[in-house]
């Protein structure tokens, strides 16, 4: 029996520790960046494409994260853990999640009767909205003043606008 921590209890309390929610952030910008690039110069995907598209960019980008900060964590040696490997992957999750509200938003905008423009632009206004919304409670959980609420605000609104000007230029 040791004095000191070890690996192992290190790697549990990370597994019981909060998702990062950088990554639900920045799954929100992604999937934003999606809908924003869908379009222009081609056919628009149909709502199910869009859907699909959302949600395999998300899997993709939430891989290439976990594989990313494993090979760059673990880079003075050769093999990762399967625990190591289901903490990365756990923490990181959030990207996958983020793509779903507007993924949903555009199964929602069909069956209200939107074009596939307007299920495409409900999708847009949920992933920025949820962009939004995570910066804020992200702020406000760290015990974020006043201004700087407002500064994380300000920011992801503005990340937020310049993905929906680019889809307004790039559609019209």
């Amino acid at each position: 029996m040791g004095d000191g921590p070890t690996a192992d209890s290190a790697t549990a309390r990370q597994e019981r520790s909060p998702s990062d929610y950088a990554g639900a952030i920045y799954g929100s910008l992604l999937a934003a960046s999606v809908v924003a690039g869908t379009g222009p110069g081609h056919q628009p995907p149909n709502p199910g494409q869009l859907i699909a598209l959302l949600l395999a960019t998300g899997v993709v980008f939430w891989l290439a994260h976990v594989y990313a900060h494993l090979v760059g964590e673990k880079s003075s040696r050769a093999l990762v853990s399967l625990t190591e490997f289901r903490v990365c992957a756990r923490r990181e999750w959030p990207i996958v999640q983020a793509a779903v509200p507007p993924a949903a938003a555009v199964g929602i905008g069909v069956f209200l009767g939107l074009s596939d423009a307007g299920a495409a632009w409900l999708a847009l206004a949920v992933a920025v909205g949820s962009q939004l919304g995570w910066a804020l409670y992200v702020a406000a959980k760290a015990g974020a003043t006043r201004g700087r609420l407002v500064a994380a605000g300000v920011i992801n609104l503005v990340l937020g606008l310049v993905i929906v000007l680019l889809k307004a230029a790039l559609t019209h």
